[in-house]
């Protein structure tokens, strides 16, 4: 049995959407991480990939890809861009992906790896993740890949569209694991299990 195979058995466990666990398939992990830990890259963990920042570990990505509920055509906002491999399966499920990050190197070593990866559909900016991309507003789905404040949350809950979907750790003293969704003026949300992820920093770096 391939690692790769190996890892999708291993979240078959836990993730029921089969559509997540192809694009989980389909996306090249290994390409996305560091050549010090690529015998690692199919390890169901997460990955230092530098500037203190890591590739999340493949059950969260897909949970919060599970939770988002990405359909082909929508549109989607992809906040801590960090190695390009959430949005590398965001797009691998049929969404056209702005893939936000706060460190230049960050974003453009993962436009190296998405185009050794093949993927298209996804455009990384530089900039502050905490105000979301309201240029390119509304988004079907925002996927925040750092654990961030009630507030800034809410921003970027402002750039949903009619019924879109938000999915978040949510930093409240212990990390929870947050969905929230638009139905006319108002934004529900469900907090969910414990999470761990870096926090949601203001501002970019360098």
């Amino acid at each position: 049995m391939s690692d790769r195979t190996r890892l999708i058995e291993e979240l078959r466990g836990a993730i029921g959407d089969e559509r997540v666990l192809a694009a989980i398939a389909a996306v090249p992990r290994d390409v996305f991480v560091p050549e010090p830990v690529r015998a690692h890259a199919w390890d169901n963990t997460a990955l230092a990939i530098g500037s203190g920042q890591t590739i999340s570990q493949p059950l969260v990505v897909a949970r919060m890809a599970e939770l988002l509920d990405v359909q082909p055509g929508e549109r989607v906002l992809d906040v801590g861009t960090g190695s390009g491999y959430h949005a590398a399966v965001l797009a691998a499920l049929g969404a056209r992906v702005w893939s936000v990050e706060r460190y230049p190197e960050l974003s453009e070593t993962a436009a190296r790896a998405l185009a050794a990866a093949g993927v298209e559909g996804v455009e990384l900016l530089v900039g502050d993740g905490w105000d979301g991309l309201p240029q390119h507003a509304p988004y079907d789905g925002i996927n925040v890949a750092a654990a961030a404040p009630e507030d800034a949350l809410a921003g970027l809950a402002a750039q949903l569209a009619e019924g879109g979907r938000l999915v978040a750790p949510l930093a409240d003293g212990e990390q929870r694991l947050m969905i929230a969704w638009r139905e006319g003026r108002h934004v529900h949300r469900r907090l969910l299990e414990a999470v761990r992820f870096v926090p949601l920093v203001r501002g970019t770096a360098g």
